[in-house]
């Protein structure tokens, strides 16, 4: 289903926010200050992981019993790659509309720019914009999807993929251990499975205290990595029946 694009809305009339965003205010008024948590959600170290510690694997073992999330460090991502995909993300959602709409996303598919999980009119609608790929396997790939500008951003796409799976197998190595498998069994139960990519937009709004930027949710893979901003706020995660603010914490 076809809906505008909440970038362009803001580009029309910053002061528009039309009512299919607008939450009630039950929904946002019933939500508790949960920030004195935030200190509490646990960072693991994927390069003690890496070798072997048995004190990150008992971190882990809880992060994931107690939490269902976790903050990493030391995952070896070269700061380069993330830089260039910061920079080339802002570049492309900062393009002309025209130039965004070559990657369309199409009615029968999830792939491409645009609003996927779009219901009947009934539903409230998340103030922000997205492009979503699959990456890997490769031959799952649909490359008309892939914006090739800026310059260089298909490159870029892929580098930061391949680095994000190094991350995701030493993860996956890491929970077939504490759940006592052999250290490849996940990995070969996910042999298969297709790795996406999605960039999300939250463009300003003018009534922040009434919109969205994602609905509240439960991812549907097996793990999600998430590229923070330290210096952005606005993840929350739930954690038993309160939401918690996740502020970018270091070791």
């Amino acid at each position: 289903m076809d809906v505008p694009y909440v970038q362009e809305i803001v580009r029309r009339d910053p002061l528009q926010v039309p009512q299919r965003y607008v939450r009630s205010q039950e929904e946002m008024e019933n939500v508790k200050d949960m920030s004195h948590l935030s200190s509490e959600i646990p960072v693991i170290d994927l390069s003690k992981l890496s070798s072997g510690s048995m004190e990150e694997l008992k971190k882990l073992d809880i992060a994931c019993k107690d939490w269902g999330f976790l903050q990493l460090v030391n995952h070896a991502v070269p700061k380069e790659v993330l830089q260039q995909m910061k920079v080339a993300a802002a570049e492309f959602f900062e393009l002309p509309l025209e130039e965004k709409n070559k990657y369309s996303m199409t009615s029968n598919d999830s792939q491409g720019y645009g609003h996927g999980f779009v219901v009947p009119k009934e539903q409230k609608l998340d103030w922000s914009d997205a492009i979503t790929l699959v990456v890997f396997p490769k031959e799952y790939r649909k490359l008309d999807y892939w914006p090739d500008t800026p310059r260089g951003f298909r490159d870029i796409i892929d580098s930061y993929s391949r680095h994000v799976k190094s991350v995701a197998e030493e993860l996956l190595r890491s929970l077939s251990i504490i759940m006592g498998m052999q250290k490849d069994a996940l990995l070969g139960k996910q042999k298969e499975s297709a790795q996406a990519f999605r960039l999300n937009y939250y463009p300003p709004c003018n009534m922040p205290d009434q919109v969205l930027g994602l609905s509240p949710h439960s991812d549907t893979s097996t793990i999600t990595l998430l590229m923070q901003e330290g210096n952005v706020h606005g993840l929350e995660i739930r954690h038993k029946g309160d939401w918690v603010p996740v502020k970018l914490q270091m070791l």
